[in-house]
């Protein structure tokens, strides 16, 4: 799928409604997940002891933190949209997330993005953009919700 280039507040606004985009799929590795335990402090043995994972999880494996997934957002929503003619762009908010299934270790995931609401705050763009991070070959996503992102653009 081509990104979707947006360069005001009409031609966001003009895109509600309908699925936005969907990105590429990303697989989540082992070391990716340690290296997240070790900027975060995270070491539940669930996400890093592979092997008491795979004899005492319910997953039979490592898992992905929560908010790794999470913090993939603005890698996978570049890779949906292009947006330009910004002074500033600012993340505000996340509303209603929540985490519906987990992700193993080694499966890909892909954002699927929407735009629910804009809004303009005095010449800023205020975007509320609805969010479901899918895995490969799971009914379940692994999170759903909402972002907020504050858009200053040029004219």
């Amino acid at each position: 799928m081509e990104k979707v280039t947006i360069k005001s507040f009409d031609e966001l606004n003009a895109l509600k409604g309908g699925v936005l985009g969907v990105s590429d799929y990303y697989e989540i590795t082992q070391e990716q997940i340690n290296l997240f335990a070790e900027a975060t402090n995270d070491y539940q043995w669930i996400h890093v002891d592979v092997e008491r994972a795979k004899k005492e999880s319910p997953f039979e494996n490592t898992i992905a933190h929560g908010y790794l997934t999470v913090s993939l957002l603005p890698f996978l929503w570049e890779q949906i949209v292009d947006v330009q003619n910004l002074k500033l762009q600012v993340n505000y908010g996340i509303e209603k997330l929540k985490f519906n299934q987990a992700v193993v270790v080694n499966s890909r995931v892909r954002l699927v993005a929407k735009v629910n609401e804009v809004l303009n705050l005095r010449g800023i763009t205020k975007a509320f953009i609805g969010v479901k991070l899918e895995i490969e070959g799971n009914k379940k996503p692994a999170y759903d919700g909402e972002v907020v992102f504050l858009y200053h653009f040029m004219d």
